[in-house]
């Protein structure tokens, strides 16, 4: 039996273990908050904050998921956006499926943003 792959493997595990605790302790902001510890509307407004940034759409997935209803679709973005209603909090996301972001979000059902909203 070889010992080094074992070995590396628990030295790994460690390290990955013992890197989030000071990191945490650095910025908070650098730990990804988990889906479970935010409050609806801080779900909302991260996902607002980070609009425009590539993976914001995973962020909307992760926060709503099942949630989200789709109500319209029109140019926009990189082509067309999918225009979701979240029934559970009265709000619209805008998202583009090609760069998977959110380009905008609003209170309220709507069917179709302002062409500068969602360019």
């Amino acid at each position: 039996m070889k010992l080094a792959p074992l070995i590396t493997t628990f030295a790994l595990t460690g390290f990955l273990t013992v890197w989030d605790a000071p990191l945490k302790v650095i910025n908070p902001a650098l730990v990804q908050a988990s889906a479970q510890e935010l409050s609806v509307s801080q779900k909302i407004s991260l996902v607002t904050k980070n609009k425009g940034q590539i993976g914001g759409g995973d962020q909307l997935r992760r926060f709503f998921f099942g949630d989200l209803e789709p109500i319209g679709i029109q140019p926009g973005g990189a082509g067309h956006v999918v225009n979701l209603y979240n029934k559970a909090n009265n709000v619209t996301f805008s998202y583009c499926s090609t760069y998977d972001v959110v380009v905008a979000v609003k209170k309220g059902k709507v069917a179709k943003f302002e062409p500068n909203e969602v360019k």
